[in-house]
């Protein structure tokens, strides 16, 4: 699987790759989707950085929820 990350919404889940923001899996209504993905513009690099560190490390910095 390409570089992803995981995002939760109640009992649901959705997968995002990392360059594109596209769905790869899940079941997110669209809604939350358009969420996630202005979430993920604004925290990018925090995000490469988690996923570069999870591949070295196993290691992350859970970065904070779009409130």
């Amino acid at each position: 699987m390409p570089p992803h990350f995981h995002a939760i919404y109640n009992d649901l889940e959705g997968i995002f790759e990392l360059s594109t923001f596209q769905m790869l899996e899940g079941n997110l209504p669209a809604r939350v989707k358009g969420l996630v993905i202005e979430w993920a513009t604004l925290h990018k690099q925090e995000l490469i950085d988690n996923w570069n560190s999870l591949t070295k490390t196993g290691m992350y910095k859970k970065i904070a929820p779009l409130v």
